[in-house]
């Protein structure tokens, strides 16, 4: 049997500050197979964040085990097992799209040929084909935001970290991005954790929905979503939906009763 793509026991992280030991991750315990799409849900300040700049060897663990794909999250990092998508989409506005897209290709050294089939391949799977040639200033901020997910799509790594990266867009952008990025997920079949403050949000793209606690941030719920994989936005209006939804106001409220 495989490794899981994410495997943390019993982590912890303190962050020594000048008024004091800071708890943002306590006794975390999760395994996270291949192929899922995990949403991380809690208040702000929980460590859904600082988990995933755990996976991305960002922060060191002061406690316990984690592993991304069989190896040390530093080691992963090296291997390239992961690609990053932030809050905000960062794009370089100097640099066209399809520049924007190939940089961290650029670094890696990757030659032009390679780096130009990449980039045409993860701007098709995101729609902005059309757009390699225009700046960042010259498209909207949920189409600035795919072209980071592209970004992070251009070296191929099996792992998708993404952190809020719709949380500043309205809500019609977002249920589009929502639905776009179920479709890429299913496509590329990438294990991907995904960060949010939205309860419909995290059911609707997830087959795990993990519940934080307050800091210091503690899993009060893991819930596997029986939902199938094809879903419509009109799905959220389902009691299956409706049904998971409450699972996850229910742990978030009883996090915060313990806290």
């Amino acid at each position: 049997m495989s490794a899981p793509a994410i495997s943390a026991h019993n982590l912890d992280l303190t962050f020594q500050t000048g008024d004091g030991p800071v708890h943002a991750l306590r006794d975390v315990s999760l395994d996270i197979p291949d192929g899922e799409f995990v949403s991380f849900i809690g208040p702000s300040g929980c460590g859904k964040t600082t988990f995933l700049r755990c996976v991305a060897a960002l922060e060191t663990p002061t406690g316990g085990t984690l592993t991304v794909s069989g190896m040390s999250p530093d080691a992963a990092r090296r291997a390239r097992k992961y690609g990053y998508v932030f809050q905000a989409a960062g794009l370089y506005p100097w640099r066209t799209i399809g520049k924007n897209v190939t940089l961290p290709l650029e670094i890696m050294g990757i030659p032009r040929a390679e780096r130009a089939h990449r980039r045409d391949e993860v701007l098709a799977l995101v729609e902005l084909d059309k757009f390699a040639n225009k700046y960042p200033w010259q498209l909207s901020g949920g189409m600035q935001q795919r072209a980071s997910i592209a970004r992070a799509l251009a070296f191929d790594a099996p792992i998708l970290l993404m952190d809020e990266p719709f949380g500043a867009l309205d809500e019609i952008v977002r249920d589009r991005l929502n639905e776009e990025l179920l479709a890429l997920w299913a496509r590329t079949s990438k294990t991907t954790l995904f960060v949010t403050h939205s309860i419909p949000e995290a059911v609707y793209l997830s087959t795990k929905i993990v519940v934080m606690s307050p800091r210091p941030g503690r899993i009060t719920d893991v819930i596997d979503s029986p939902l199938p994989r094809h879903r419509p936005l009109d799905i959220r209006d389902t009691p299956e939906f409706l049904a998971i939804a409450h699972r996850v106001r229910e742990g978030l409220r009883d996090g915060m009763q313990a806290a």
